[in-house]
């Protein structure tokens, strides 16, 4: 008679199989499937940093395109960034590189 009487104490809706059917289907979806909470979660931030990223790229793709149209407008920017950015001499030329040395 003790659980009889316990099990007058629950409300009837959470006796009833839809409750249970439905808390089980939450369940399922919450931590046993394939896409569960935490692979959501782990997507999402991917793809936050995906997106940061992508504008890094393209801010970086837009500065490229400026130097790049500077550089074919004229033969000496041309001249100077090969020499400044790839070391590049003419025929009878010495390069000197100087490299600071780190101080202890």
């Amino acid at each position: 008679m003790q659980i009889s009487a316990l099990l007058d104490r629950v409300p009837r809706f959470l006796r009833s199989f839809y409750f249970f059917a439905t808390v089980g289907f939450l369940v399922w979806m919450f931590v046993f499937d394939s896409n569960d909470l935490f692979k959501q979660y782990d997507m999402y931030a991917k793809w936050r940093e995906l997106q940061g990223e992508k504008e890094y790229y393209l801010k970086n793709i837009e500065v490229v395109k400026k130097d790049r149209a500077e550089l074919l407008s004229s033969p000496e920017l041309l001249e100077k960034f090969a020499r400044e950015k790839y070391t590049m001499k003419r025929p009878g030329e010495d390069v000197f590189i100087l490299v600071p040395q780190p101080t202890e």
